[in-house]
């Protein structure tokens, strides 16, 4: 039986975290599913997790595996309010949902230049679902579980 130590538990949570990050970007890039704002806001937590990995398996101490476990709450935090948006349980930013509120009228030249012109993709729509979950949802999910992972590897830093 495999023996779960504290680098290895950071490991697993920064490689997960790079998995997920990785899997938005073939999303994006393969799949074609334009990102939404919030699903920008998203990826960040799982930037900065690996990096966080790193540092924390090299330097070693308790401070960086207490960051990378704020970070993943974080992650979860964002995924639970884009999955509260996609489902209408409370209204999302007014710049990326049905609400045009946050836009600025444009002139009938800027309509007509192609340079400006980039897809509006809603945070509040669902572009891809599995299950009944989207990928907000799984992000919510396994970001809580990176969190569980980091806070192990916290628990063993103690020993």
């Amino acid at each position: 039986m495999l023996r779960m130590t504290r680098n290895r538990a950071i490991f697993l949570a920064a490689a997960g975290s790079l998995s997920i990050l990785l899997a938005g970007y073939w999303f994006q890039y393969v799949v074609g599913l334009q990102p939404c704002t919030l699903c920008l806001w998203q990826r960040w937590p799982h930037m900065i997790a690996p990096l966080l990995g790193i540092a924390a398996i090299a330097v070693g101490g308790r401070m960086l595996a207490l960051a990378g476990a704020v970070t993943m709450a974080v992650s979860a935090g964002l995924g639970v309010y884009h999955t509260g948006v996609e489902r209408k349980w409370w209204p999302g930013p007014a710049t990326c949902t049905g609400d045009a509120g946050g836009f600025q009228a444009l002139t009938p030249e800027q309509m007509l230049d192609p340079t400006l012109v980039r897809p509006v993709v809603l945070c509040d729509q669902v572009q891809w679902e599995m299950f009944g979950l989207s990928m907000a949802s799984y992000n919510a999910m396994v970001s809580l579980v990176f969190a569980g992972l980091w806070i192990w590897g916290l628990a063993l830093s103690r020993r």
